[in-house]
């Protein structure tokens, strides 16, 4: 890993907790969570492990802006922004109104109310537009002002921001080990797909024996795991493995999103409610809120043995509750 560019953003390592109350309430296995909520940049979250390569990246490519697009309340977005703020960077946001019937506190609140506190440039598109198409104009605007754009991905989600999750598999490896404990399974939420992508060649690549669940916000099974899977590819492509990763590591469960991404559901309330009284962990509502309803639902179900040891990897976004307010507000 030492090999790669690398700018550093965050505040690593981030703790590897237990969560014995939650995993007393219900019934087994041991729980732990990887506090990557806890990042640093601007509340912090997934995107910073990324940014720290994809900055070092757009740097010695001589970029004095950065463009990146996502939702509305994108949690990448404001990341990046901070990333531009603290590197003396500009920064330019395409933000896609992808949630179906906003609310007032969604549209001015939450992330996107911390995007303009940065400095960041906003543009807005409307949902279903092409958000490549987007960002390319963003960045022919950029070049015609005289400026040079670095573009990234939805997500920070390529074979660069991977390496962002292909050190944390090693930092809790790392973490794990000097507690004298193993690590059975990582569940988090999946959506762009890097943070996935970059576990699974970390912890195989490892030869940890580790599986990783990524529970889907938004996209069906089959369509993620293949966005899996590819990027899995290039990444281990990318690190100059040799072979290839096996696809039997790639797994995402899709029960649990709802209705579509971005949209309440019962048991997300239900996960952020319980996290937030048995364990003081504030989750969000479109990422980790859903991933930990579905962490909760598969214990319930007995997909765990009792005796495993369960990661839940905190992908931050806590400043998405802001804009969900009246979701939460009965």
């Amino acid at each position: 890993m030492g090999r790669f560019p690398r700018v550093r953003l965050g505040h690593m390592p981030t703790p590897l907790e237990p969560m014995h109350r939650l995993s007393d309430q219900l019934g087994g296995p041991k729980l732990w969570i990887k506090r990557d909520d806890c990042t640093g940049l601007a509340t912090g979250g997934n995107k910073t492990r990324k940014l720290e390569y994809l900055v070092a990246d757009a740097l010695q490519q001589g970029a004095d802006t950065l463009i990146t697009l996502g939702a509305l309340q994108s949690n990448h977005a404001r990341q990046t922004a901070a990333a531009a703020a603290k590197l003396g960077l500009k920064c330019v946001l395409v933000l896609e109104d992808r949630v179906t019937q906003p609310t007032d506190a969604y549209r001015h609140n939450g992330n996107l109310l911390l995007d303009r506190l940065l400095g960041a440039h906003l543009k807005y598109v409307p949902r279903d537009a092409s958000m490549s198409t987007a960002a390319e104009q963003a960045a022919e605007d950029v070049r015609r002002a005289g400026g040079r754009p670095y573009v990234i991905p939805g997500g920070g989600s390529n074979a660069v921001g991977a390496l962002g999750y292909v050190g944390c598999a090693l930092e809790m490896l790392h973490q794990a080990s000097d507690l004298g404990t193993r690590i059975d399974h990582v569940v988090h939420a999946t959506g762009s797909s890097g943070t996935q992508a970059g576990l699974i060649a970390g912890l195989e690549g490892a030869r940890s024996g580790a599986r990783v669940l990524g529970i889907t916000v938004g996209r069906p099974r089959d369509n993620q795991e293949r966005n899996i899977a590819r990027l899995l590819d290039e990444t281990w492509a990318h690190l100059g493995l040799a072979g290839a990763p096996s696809r039997d590591a790639v797994e995402a469960n899709d029960g649990y999103f709802g209705e579509a991404y971005g949209i309440p559901t019962p048991a997300m309330k239900e996960a952020v409610d319980i996290v937030a009284r048995v364990e003081a962990v504030l989750l969000d509502p479109v990422y980790s809120g859903k991933a930990m309803a579905g962490l909760i639902d598969l214990v319930r179900k007995g997909r765990f043995a009792k005796d495993e040891n369960v990661v839940f990897v905190h992908t931050g976004g806590q400043a998405g509750l802001f804009a969900y307010e009246p979701a939460f507000a009965a």
